[in-house]
């Protein structure tokens, strides 16, 4: 995670696609529509097909916008600011209508709200504070789900935390939180700064990223208290200076790929699931042959069906796709191509894992990329949607349809 006072990587890069006119129009409105929450008709009883939601964070915009999603076409409609709120992270429960919001500020604070599936609009119902502890700049770098855990980075404090998730949605108290120590010799690890937690396959460890530290941390976890225990059962050390940022285990519970975000390479790790060991087995760089200027590495995923691993770079404005060897677990470089803006902050694979969704911070866009399921090669299908300072893409699976052509062709002649 950038702190605050951070300048965007991408000066002197390539300029973002001019955007059409209708895309202008749209971010106009998405821009100025201020209302909590957003209020906007219900889609009519005659439709064509279900549609998706998309919930985008803001990082220093104290926003969060919607946009309305068409998994068939692939068109992406914005629905404008619904929550004023600080946003460093944004994450969808994947079976209720639950938005959590991750804060900026000192505290640890996690907002919630629910979803309405029809106009998009966010519901205040909750906010929690993780950390009592006083920390730095920076606030929270990331909230992610696995089962009924929500899982806590705090950056400022250099601690991750676990929170009880409720069959509702709401969260209970803080379940557990653990503290690091360490430094490194960039100037931004000063101290330790949680950026990511992940659970393995088992729930029977927590596996911290912290980007100061230049530490994966490994900790016990139970599965049935959703805790974390104090003390780390061990802990991969990276190169001094790379920054750990993103963890992701590959689907068979074996691989762990690990994304560091001041060196801008990906690891390839062995995973021993029963003494929670983790080997070294490949690294890549993840910048393009010949790069120079800032090096920063974003995001991290891994395609459903394990074939293929996704990064963003911010300082070449690139993502990079990875094929992955069935046989080996380890990879080879696909693809590269642009983000389709500039900073790429991080990004999302829609659950069927035919689209991809890219914010992209320093030139204010999400855009939307198709994903070849065979081949795992991204296009750029042009569609971009205007949303200042996104950081990241948080979606719902709302089985809302849209309206009949007819009736979207009578709203527009009535604008």
């Amino acid at each position: 995670m950038n702190e605050p006072q951070h300048t965007p990587p991408g000066v002197g890069a390539a300029a973002p696609r001019r955007p059409s006119r209708r895309t202008v129009l749209a971010a106009m409105t998405a821009s100025t529509a201020t209302a909590l929450p957003l209020v906007s008709t219900a889609p009519a009883a005659a439709a064509e097909h279900p549609t998706d939601l998309l919930y985008v964070g803001t990082w220093g915009g104290n926003q969060v916008h919607a946009i309305r999603f068409d998994p068939v076409r692939g068109t992406m409609t914005p629905l404008g600011v619904v929550a004023e709120v600080s946003s460093n992270w944004v994450t969808v429960h994947p079976a209720r209508p639950v938005l959590y919001v991750a804060g900026a500020e000192p505290g640890g604070f996690i907002r919630t709200f629910r979803i309405d599936d029809a106009s998009g609009a966010l519901h205040r119902t909750g906010e929690l504070q993780t950390e009592t502890v006083p920390g730095g700049s920076g606030g929270l770098s990331y909230l992610g789900l696995d089962a009924d855990t929500l899982l806590v980075a705090d950056f400022a404090t250099g601690s991750a935390a676990t929170v009880p998730i409720h069959r509702d949605g709401g969260l209970g108290a803080v379940a557990s939180t653990v503290r690091h120590t360490g430094s490194g010799p960039n100037p931004r690890q000063a101290g330790p700064h949680t950026h990511h937690v992940v659970l393995d396959p088992s729930r029977r460890f927590a596996l911290v990223a912290d980007f100061g530290a230049d530490r994966v941390f490994v900790h016990r976890h139970d599965p049935n208290t959703r805790r974390m225990t104090a003390s780390s059962v061990g802990h991969y050390a990276t190169a001094p200076g790379s920054g750990p940022r993103r963890l992701a285990f590959h689907p068979r519970g074996r691989t762990v790929h690990l994304l560091n975000e001041l060196t801008a390479d990906i690891e390839t790790l062995s995973w021993d699931p029963r003494s929670g060991a983790l080997t070294s087995r490949q690294l890549l760089t993840t910048n393009a042959p010949g790069h120079t200027g800032t090096t920063s590495a974003a995001e991290l995923a891994v395609s459903r069906d394990g074939r293929h691993v996704y990064v963003s770079n911010r300082g070449d404005n690139t993502l990079v796709v990875f094929a992955v060897d069935q046989r080996t677990g380890l990879l080879t470089e696909a693809q590269r191509l642009s983000c389709g803006g500039v900073t790429p902050w991080s990004f999302s694979l829609h659950p069927q894992g035919r689209w991809l969704f890219v914010a992209n911070k320093a030139s204010g866009t999400v855009d939307l990329f198709r994903v070849d399921p065979a081949s795992g090669r991204l296009t750029d299908t042009g569609t971009s949607v205007a949303v200042p300072d996104a950081d990241c893409v948080g979606v719902r699976r709302s089985r809302v349809p849209l309206p009949s052509v007819h009736e979207r062709t009578q709203d527009s002649d009535d604008t």
